[in-house]
């Protein structure tokens, strides 16, 4: 297998050697309570205190207090609730306090989430206040100069983890002095550790929250930097650990990993400087500009980490791109990791003023300071590699470079679908209900073939299709649906003519002033029903269809949201609801299924460019095929004929087990799905652990 390239270093970070080496020290030899007054208890005291004082070191905190935790969320709670109760006492002795919660427009959601509950659990009754940012992602320090003398509490952040931006720290830090304002000042300080100098002391800020598994340090281990003075309420009381700031007995194992990590930081010699990872991020952009034309980053390098890049490409979405990376081993996210399940444009580009489609398409490509020139190479000849399975899908096709397609192709899932007929012995094709978010796909699909388009058609009227018509030059005389005047066998209602595709004709039939098309091989020169394999229906009701259409057709609608892909009049749903117990696979049973039938044929549903960069399964028995999930609809008619049990798979589960579902609505019984897909039901690819 072919190792991974880890670029979601700002996600998260592998745990480096020395880490994974100190945690296990202190959990066999090390072990004891620090708390507790006996040897064992003492030896523990030793490595807690000693790893304090090391983070005292490095972040220049010659006084106040530093305590652990177990990340930076926690750290945000406690800083917020300890700024919101002083403010709470000083507003109920009769002080001014101000009346809004300030925080940066590219906040991580912790903050105003924690801002807002705590202000509402405390009955502050504050107002949250959005300082906005420029079009660099840098605070807009004039507009921060006119909230600061009604600011109560200030939240920003040393560095965003979406677009790596560092914020202006001197430069807010000169308008509180300037101002005079007395407002509690948070920096999240998550991204910034490891990645540049911080003095901490020498600063205004009150609270400072860090999180060890951003550098290479276990999850659930963090830090937080309480200035002297400042005011600090615990989140977590009990046995008085942490110098009273946070009860519960101290996570010795992940003190002592971050330990290992900060000692590296310390020593220096471990972690590359600052102009090796600037000439790192340089290499990779020069190869996202050759893979992908028209990429565009959307922080500029001159204010950003260097171990971050935020771009987006035109005519690509940020899942498109995601999945082809993936599939080639390289692992990026779609902005914030947190908020990666989410389909909703970034809200740190959309703060940032960038273009809707950049904002709903980004991508980020993030590694962290052990990364090394062998791990570039490798991501950079795999980025190019992704860019020639793109071009070689159609997605980035530069005209005519495309193999020739048969069959029916489906663009769009889980929504709004647009179906193109292909015909590759008369190299045409037929675009049925286009939809405006797929015209520029469609066209460079169609360029992309060299194909003749026949006809550009609607289930509904006055569709919107003369746009797509005048780009792919089809001559003007087309009726409200596209369908041109004077096809053959028609009956006085329009029902009945035909649009011969090849070998196929393609028959119009009007019902109550919606068009359905039907789509088979000739017989005698017409289309009876029987030979009907495909019936695109819009948005009629499949029930619509009886008696113009075979049981077996498959109904092709303009949505799939309530029947994916495609029906037919004797697809069945399960009555409960629920899929059949025995649809998803793991390993074992899939290896059973072959053994038992070595005719089964495996299903990969990825898109064509993931199945290009992709390595192939390593399994014994059954034939693996590439059938995207846009072409199911066009494969199913040969399945149906030639039954053998299907396993369908792909990245995560989620595409196979549509696919499987599908046919098993169709009476295919012999349909499956890989549980878990490729990332959990077959080997992981080896990792390189040093690669973020």
């Amino acid at each position: 297998m072919t190792p991974e390239i880890y670029l979601d270093g700002n996600a998260t970070s592998p745990v480096m050697p020395a880490a994974i080496a100190a945690a296990v020290r202190a959990m066999e030899d090390c072990y004891g309570n620090p708390s507790s007054s006996h040897t064992t208890g003492l030896q523990a005291r030793a490595l807690l205190d000693g790893a304090r004082q090391r983070a005292l070191r490095l972040l220049g905190v010659e006084q106040g207090s530093l305590m652990f935790n177990s990340g930076a969320t926690e750290g945000i709670q406690t800083a917020v609730l300890s700024a919101l109760c002083a403010l709470r006492e000083r507003r109920d002795a009769g002080q001014a306090i101000g009346s809004l919660l300030v925080y940066g427009a590219t906040e991580h959601k912790a903050v105003p989430e924690a801002l807002a509950h705590w202000n509402r659990l405390l009955g502050l009754n504050l107002a949250l206040s959005k300082l906005p940012v420029d079009s660099d992602g840098r605070h807009d320090l004039p507009a921060l100069r006119a909230v600061l003398p009604q600011t109560a509490m200030l939240c920003t952040m040393a560095a965003n983890n979406e677009t790596g931006v560092l914020s202006d720290i001197a430069g807010i830090e000169g308008l509180l002095e300037e101002t005079g304002c007395g407002a509690y000042w948070m920096v999240d300080c998550v991204q910034a550790l490891g990645k540049f100098r911080l003095r901490l002391a020498r600063s205004r800020i009150d609270y400072a929250p860090f999180s060890g598994h951003k550098l290479y340090a276990p999850k659930g281990i963090g830090m937080l930097y309480v200035r002297q003075g400042a005011p600090f309420t615990p989140l977590i009381v009990g046995g008085g650990q942490e110098s009273a700031q946070r009860s519960g007995t101290e996570n010795m194992a992940g003190v002592a990993a971050l330990d290992a990590v900060l000692a590296a930081l310390e020593q220096g010699g471990v972690f590359r400087p600052h102009d090796v990872l600037c000439t790192f991020r340089e290499r990779l952009a020069a190869s996202l500009r050759r893979a992908l034309p028209g990429v565009v980053f959307n922080a500029p390098f001159e204010h950003a980490l260097p171990t971050t890049l935020n771009f987006s490409v035109p005519g690509l979405s940020s899942k498109e791109l995601m999945d082809v990376f993936d599939a080639a081993g390289v692992r990026v996210s779609a902005g914030s990791a947190c908020s990666a399940a989410k389909a909703a444009p970034s809200y740190v580009l959309q703060a940032m003023g960038v273009p809707d489609w950049r904002a709903a398409s980004a991508i980020r490509m993030s590694f962290g300071p052990l990364a090394d020139e062998a791990c570039i190479t490798r991501a950079c000849e795999r980025i190019e590699r992704c860019g020639a399975a793109l071009r070689a899908s159609g997605l980035i096709a530069q005209g005519g470079s495309l193999p020739a397609q048969d069959g029916v192709l489906q663009l769009g899932s889980g929504g709004a679908c647009s179906w193109l007929v292909h015909d590759a012995a008369s190299r045409s094709c037929v675009v049925i209900d286009p939809q405006p978010e797929f015209s520029e796909r469609i066209l460079a699909h169609v360029r992309g073939l060299g194909y003749r388009a026949a006809a550009v058609l609607g289930t509904a009227p006055g569709a919107g299709l003369a746009t797509l018509s005048r780009a792919l030059t089809l001559a003007p005389g087309a009726d409200a649906f596209g369908w041109r005047a004077g096809r053959a066998d028609a009956d006085a209602a329009g029902n009945g003519e035909q649009l011969a595709l090849g070998g196929q004709l393609l028959r119009r039939v009007l019902i109550d002033g919606q068009a359905v098309y039907l789509l088979g091989h000739a017989v005698n020169g017409a289309l009876p029903a029987s030979a009907a394999r495909h019936a695109f229906i819009g948005a009629l009701a499949p029930q619509r269809l009886a008696g113009l259409v075979g049981a077996d057709t498959l109904l092709c609608a303009a949505s799939d949201a309530q029947q994916p892909f495609c029906s037919s009049l004797q697809a069945q749903a399960p009555a409960d609801g629920l899929p059949p117990a025995d649809l998803h696979l793991d390993p074992a049973a899939l290896q059973d299924l072959l053994r038992r039938h070595p005719d089964a044929m495996l299903v990969d549903v990825r898109e064509s460019h993931e199945h290009l960069v992709g390595e192939p399964l390593a399994l014994s028995g059954g034939q693996v095929v590439s059938v995207p999930l846009g072409q199911l609809a066009g494969q199913i008619p040969a399945w149906m004929a030639a039954p053998v049990p299907l396993v369908f798979f792909c990245r995560s589960g989620n595409r196979s087990t549509r696919a499987a579902q599908c046919l098993r609505r169709l009476g295919y019984a012999q349909a499956y799905d890989l549980a878990g897909g490729m990332a959990l039901g077959m080997v992981p690819t080896a990792a390189l652990p040093l690669a973020a």
